[in-house]
């Protein structure tokens, strides 16, 4: 029963929060995320090799798109790593409770450990921001260079423009991929902290409403900007 629970994983909209075992690492172990992200809005994958950068860049992916984590350490043992459905195709409503009902259920030493919990989490997403959007900004402004030269390649195949325009179309969805669930993650962590200052105050909560507000305030205003890709634009309502 233990290694059932402990392998289930939902999207970033919820649902148990599994995370990354080590031992499945591989060089393209998230190279899904393109194709999952591109075939949920009816687009074909490319079959191109990923750069270096485009390899980063889901690395530093997953992370967020993976949804927030509390629980405790005994979980932490199992494999549970599996593919998400990207916001495109996950038809579930978003539960912004989620995350902060696990927190709050979960048994803890005390209501400090679970503020100390929320924090540790939020300060990780502030963490990861400026790598990942460093990260994209480079795939993006490769991907224009890519995009704009392809007039001038002699003999450019059909298969080859369309594997071009594919990955293309692959990178920028993941960076808006990352953007909805930075969003829902925000609005989940306001929940918990929220519900965590009505059942136990202490005054570590400002410390958390002051992280969670840079965090909002770094994703109001993200230092790239994406295109809608075949009519998806970022949305960030579940």
């Amino acid at each position: 029963m233990l290694l059932t629970t402990a392998v289930m994983l939902a999207g970033c909209s919820g649902g148990d929060f599994g995370r990354t075992r080590e031992d499945f690492r591989n060089d393209d172990m998230h190279r899904w995320l393109g194709a999952e992200a591109t075939g949920s809005v009816g687009l074909r994958a490319s079959q191109f090799q990923l750069t270096d950068y485009e390899r980063q860049l889901r690395d530093q992916a997953y992370p967020v798109i993976e949804p927030p984590h509390s629980r405790p350490a005994w979980k932490a043992v199992f494999g549970d790593y599996q593919a998400i459905a990207s916001p495109w195709r996950h038809k579930v409503v978003f539960d912004r409770t989620a995350y902060g009902r696990a927190l709050i259920d979960e048994p803890h030493r005390s209501d400090a450990s679970r503020y100390s919990q929320l924090i540790d989490d939020v300060r990780d997403d502030i963490t990861r921001f400026e790598p990942f959007y460093a990260t994209a900004a480079r795939v993006l402004e490769l991907d224009r260079k890519r995009n704009a030269s392809m007039a001038h390649v002699s003999q450019l195949s059909p298969r080859e423009r369309a594997d071009a325009v594919a990955r293309m179309d692959e990178n920028t969805l993941i960076v808006q991929w990352v953007q909805q669930c930075q969003e829902r993650r925000i609005s989940s962590y306001r929940w918990a902290l929220e519900r965590l200052v009505v059942q136990g105050p202490d005054n570590i909560a400002a410390e958390a409403d002051r992280l969670i507000n840079e965090l909002a305030a770094l994703a109001a205003n993200p230092p790239v900007t994406t295109q809608p890709v075949n009519g998806v634009a970022i949305s960030t309502r579940g």
